[in-house]
């Protein structure tokens, strides 16, 4: 015992323990981290972050927000709703071609594009090239959608020969389960809850990604504020370390991941949350991101990226230059 110790009571002592929790507690760092999308398995690393004590441990308060869109999280993030979040960078290469945009890619978490053609074995589709004629289903916002032209060109169809409806995401499973639609248009990663639909109405699934159709590319992206990355860059800094080990804890332990999910969004089902999660492992782990490290962005698959963005949108191949739209300052080494 110190002799500041021996000279206060134990009254005293007890408050002064209360006082510096307190000051601990409100020193704590607030962020407000926007998602794309709604929560699910392919989402887990936040809700790890927050469960395993990532974020705390690095000084964090973290607040997790359900997004709807790639577009929208980038608005967020520029209006300042938001500090930073998850999104498809294609969307902040359309935002910055359109208008210019104050957000920075900070992380690649997908070095892989999550793009897919769902359908059902037997429907007569086994890739892109045998999508014509056929009625295919998007949810409206979708960052799928402004490659979709693009790819089917790449594999000689004519985007007017396929019919796409863009339907709300609730109802996309369903309308592929019932027969309604021969395809529908999402990522790979929600695969698991239409293999659970599809099932109950005694089909299978078949997964064709656009990543074996010829697209490739960055997906799924880390977000910042240039008003972050200015005036916050050692907080940023700290997230990204978060969030890079709870994506090592959710790689090795899916389930847990998926429990944790669960913990603080109780209506998520963990087994088809684990699922999704397992879904997602080829987009995050893959020879692109062991050449070049976890989060890192490549020059030159970014200029790829931007590419396939360039046509979709007709911009001209110079309207940016993605490099600018990256700061690879922050991501853990």
């Amino acid at each position: 015992m110190n002799l500041i110790s021996r000279c206060l009571s134990p009254r005293l002592l007890g408050a002064a323990a209360l006082a510096v929790a307190s000051m601990g507690a409100h020193a704590a760092d607030k962020v407000i981290f926007q998602l794309d999308w709604l929560p699910g398995g392919d989402k887990a690393a936040a809700y790890v972050a927050l469960k395993q004590g990532f974020f705390a441990a690095e000084g964090l308060d973290v607040t997790v927000q359900s997004g709807r869109g790639s577009a929208d999280a980038v608005t967020k993030v520029a209006t300042g709703a938001a500090d930073m979040g998850t999104g498809g960078i294609s969307a902040l290469m359309m935002a910055a071609a359109e208008s210019g945009v104050p957000v920075k890619a900070v992380y690649s978490v997908y070095s892989k594009q999550p793009d897919a053609i769902f359908t059902v074995k037997g429907a007569g589709i086994d890739g892109l090239k045998s999508v014509g004629g056929k009625t295919v289903a998007t949810a409206p916002f979708s960052s799928s959608n402004t490659t979709w032209p693009v790819i089917l060109q790449a594999n000689g169809i004519d985007p007017a020969s396929v019919k796409l409806l863009k339907v709300d995401p609730a109802t996309l499973a369903p309308l592929l389960a019932q027969g309604k639609v021969d395809a529908t248009i999402n990522w790979i990663t929600v695969a698991p809850l239409f293999e659970r639909v599809l099932r109950q109405a005694g089909k299978e699934l078949l997964v064709l990604p656009w990543s074996t159709q010829g697209l490739d590319g960055y997906g799924l992206t880390l977000f910042a504020s240039d008003k972050m990355i200015r005036e916050r860059p050692d907080v940023l800094r700290r997230v990204l370390r978060a969030y890079a080990k709870a994506t090592d804890f959710a790689l090795k332990n899916p389930e847990a991941a998926a429990a944790d999910l669960k913990a603080i969004v109780p209506e998520m089902d963990v087994a088809v949350a684990a699922g999704e999660f397992r879904a997602s492992i080829p987009l995050i782990r893959n020879e692109v991101s062991a050449r070049t490290g976890m989060g890192a962005f490549d020059p030159a698959l970014l200029r790829t990226t931007w590419s396939w963005v360039a046509r979709a949108m007709n911009y001209p191949a110079d309207k940016i230059d993605p490099e600018k739209l990256v700061d690879r300052r922050f991501a853990p080494k």
